[in-house]
């Protein structure tokens, strides 16, 4: 489909940004959805980000934006309204532009339970244990919570930002036995990597798998590749490895829905 001056413009914001996957993703839906839109990538360091937000409102021919590593919980906080997922995870993975006003949603957290039901990896009474709290942790957490886990262990570097972040899901889960774990699980059902570790192959393991037994799914919210260390490992262990791929399927979908974009059924 050529670019012309009709077609309307998606983006995706990151730092770094040559990872990402989502370009291809989208540019695929809107093919095959018959759009005329193009999704960009902008590399936009964290400095750079109000900046940005402040420059998108004076774009009459933007469909949205995908926000990704390090900027979800920046975004959250430049967007004039949040759905009420993004409130609860103070967090957002894409902004819509309406009429001069930026409302963000957050997504990663029902594609990565979407990834994990598809290959059938259901959390539903399963004991759970979820490393790392930022935007797409506490996503992910959210989503696992509202799934209906036997339990849910969550493990952040800063204890203090885990515990914080517990007495706030607690709240909107009180039936939830939620614990703060430390980097070598207990035995549990599913391990789940929601730290940005496995981007590189030189980055260390984002927890230890000692205690978890063979036949445990290990899962990687790492959305660029299929061999973060961490899943070799798990692989190595004898646990079944789950990657991130999973998730990018999972929420393009919902993602798509938010900005607008046709469904072929919705199509003129």
């Amino acid at each position: 489909m050529d670019i012309t001056g009709s077609t309307t413009v998606f983006a995706i914001a990151a730092d770094p940004i040559a990872h990402v996957r989502t370009p291809q993703r989208l540019n695929a839906l809107l093919r095959e959805r018959a759009v005329d839109g193009v999704m960009v990538p902008f590399h936009v360091a964290a400095a750079g980000l109000p900046g940005l937000f402040a420059g998108l409102r004076g774009l009459a021919n933007l469909g949205g934006i995908v926000v990704t590593v390090p900027h979800k919980e920046s975004a959250a906080a430049l967007c004039d309204a949040l759905t009420p997922a993004a409130q609860l995870i103070g967090a957002v993975n894409a902004v819509r532009l309406q009429d001069g006003c930026l409302t963000g949603g957050n997504f990663d957290g029902l594609g990565f339970v979407a990834g994990l039901r598809s290959q059938g990896h259901d959390p539903a009474g399963r004991d759970v244990y979820l490393a790392g709290l930022g935007g797409a942790g506490k996503a992910i957490a959210c989503a696992i919570a509202d799934a209906g886990p036997a339990s849910l262990s969550l493990y952040n570097r800063s204890a203090a930002k885990a515990e914080a972040f517990a007495e706030r899901l607690a709240r909107h889960y009180p039936a939830l036995a939620i614990h703060i774990a430390g980097s070598r699980p207990d035995s549990c059902d599913i391990a789940i990597n929601a730290t940005s570790l496995g981007l590189a192959d030189t980055d260390p393991l984002p927890f230890q798998l000692d205690a978890l037994a063979p036949g445990a799914v290990v899962a990687d919210a790492v959305m660029s590749r299929v061999d973060t260390p961490l899943l070799r490992a798990a692989a190595a262990h004898g646990c079944r490895i789950h990657p991130g791929l999973y998730m990018l399927e999972g929420q393009i979908t919902e993602i798509a829905r938010f900005l607008g974009i046709q469904e072929p059924h919705q199509a003129a």
